[in-house]
Order: structure tokens, then sequence, then C-alpha cells
């Protein structure tokens, strides 16, 4: 429990952090803004041409008479729709984290210095930075998904489906959530994802605290846009947390060489 309320508490110092340098706040929703214009310009162009997907994918009712094509066409219709604003949810963090991934680590970066004790920057090309983010994107979502599928079917068990497998269902979001986002720190500091990710389960009730409260804000499109840049600012406080960096003494030969500045 003591995790978990400590996991909370970045979640918080995180959006402190931002408030305290407010360019940084504006710097961070550069990213996030240009994904959910694109989230949005999909779910829309998803719901004009809902109607002919719908009609596409059920030709077997072409013939059918009233009630019934339009109860089935109707529930295939929920269902795209559905999949469509599910599917954004889960994705819209990867997708801003693989678009904002100049702007993440400038901010991480900055993150911390002002903290002290910042790991050495990365000696790797931007499009090798952007090859390994979307990689290790990929990777956990492929994991939600399978997840989201076994959690989709329990949902059909009576009682435990409508009371312990959403609960479930937002532990899982909420830990890939504090997977994803601590990658760019955790990465800073050459720590490869499954290694993360043992991390990470090493201290499930941080990763809980930290990515349970942020996935139900995330449900929320444009409180994602404000509250992306602390987001990643507290996941880089939670990644020094569990990956911390000495900060390195100055040198002797550059102390001796100030006097001839």
């Amino acid at each position: 429990m003591r995790d978990f309320v400590a996991g909370l508490g970045y979640l918080f110092k995180g959006q402190k952090w931002v408030a305290r340098h407010g360019r940084w706040w504006g710097f961070g929703m550069i990213p996030a803004l240009i994904a959910l214009v694109g989230y949005v310009a999909a779910l829309a162009a998803l719901v004009v041409w809902s109607g002919d997907v719908t009609d596409w994918a059920t030709p077997f009712a072409d013939d059918w008479g009233s009630p019934w094509q339009g109860l089935v066409r109707g529930a295939v219709l929920v269902a795209l729709l559905g999949s469509g604003v599910a599917l954004s949810v889960v994705t819209f963090t990867a997708a801003t984290l693989l678009i904002g991934q100049p702007f993440y680590e400038s901010l991480c970066e900055q993150v911390d210095e002002t903290e002290g004790g910042a790991p050495a920057k990365p000696e790797l090309p931007l499009w090798r930075e952007l090859l390994i983010s979307a990689r290790d994107s990929l990777y956990v979502l492929v994991r939600v998904l399978a997840f989201g599928i076994v959690l989709f079917l329990c949902g059909f068990v009576p009682v435990v489906g409508q009371t312990v497998v959403p609960v479930v269902a937002l532990a899982v979001s909420g830990y890939f959530m504090a997977a994803e986002l601590t990658a760019v720190g955790l990465q800073r500091r050459g720590i490869p994802q499954r290694e993360r990710l043992r991390l990470l389960r090493g201290r499930l009730g941080l990763a809980l605290g930290f990515g349970m409260p942020l996935m139900l804000l995330m449900l929320v499109p444009f409180v994602t846009v404000l509250a992306m840049p602390g987001a990643v600012a507290g996941a880089t406080l939670l990644a020094r947390d569990l990956a911390p960096v000495e900060e390195q003494p100055a040198e002797e030969d550059d102390e001796a060489e100030l006097p001839y500045q």
C-alpha cells in the first residue's frame, strides 16, 4: 500500500514539476496535441463510414426483414465504434510517445538535470531511438491486447465479469501505462525493455499507484493532452526511484584547469 501511495505521489510530483516549469509544460503538450488531432480525424472518419463498413460486413442480412436486420447491423455498428474508441484509448499513449520521442527525451533530460544525478546522454541517432521506441511500444501493445481479449471473455462470467474484471482491467492497463511512460527515463539509463518490465513487476504497487489513476485521466481526451507533460515528468521521477544514478564528482583535471580559463 505504501508503494501504491508513493506511485500516486509521483503522478502529482510530475504535474507539480511542469507547473513550476511552464515552458516545458507547453513544450510537452505539442506531441499530445498532434496525436489528438490525428485520432479525432480517424474516429470522425470511422463514424462517417461506419454505416458502409457495417453493410459490407453483414451481406448475409441484406434480405432480412425488420427488426432483425436493424438489430444485427446495429449491434455490429456499436461493436465497430466501441472497438475504435477502445483501440484509441489503448494506443494513444504509445502513439504520443512515438511522435514525441525528441520532445519527451528533452523533457526527461531536463527533469534529471534539475533533480540531480542525470545519466549520460545516450549516443544514438534519432532514427534509432524512434525504431527502439516503436518496437517497445508494439511489444507492450501486443500484451495489452492479449490481456484485453482474456478479460473481455471473462466479462461474460456472471457477477465476476461485472465486479472483479473491471478492476483487474484497470490494474493491467495502469501497469502497462506506467511501463510506456517510464520507458523514456529508463531507456536513457541503458535499461532494456525486459529489464524495465522486471523492475516494474518488482515494485508493482508503485507502478499501479502511478498508472491506474493516470489511466482514468486518459479516458478524457482533452485531459490527456493537459496531463501528458506532467505524466512524463512524473514517470521520469519514478524511473529515478527504480534505477537511481549517482551524480559523478567533478574531475580533478577539470578543476586544475579552471585558474587558466
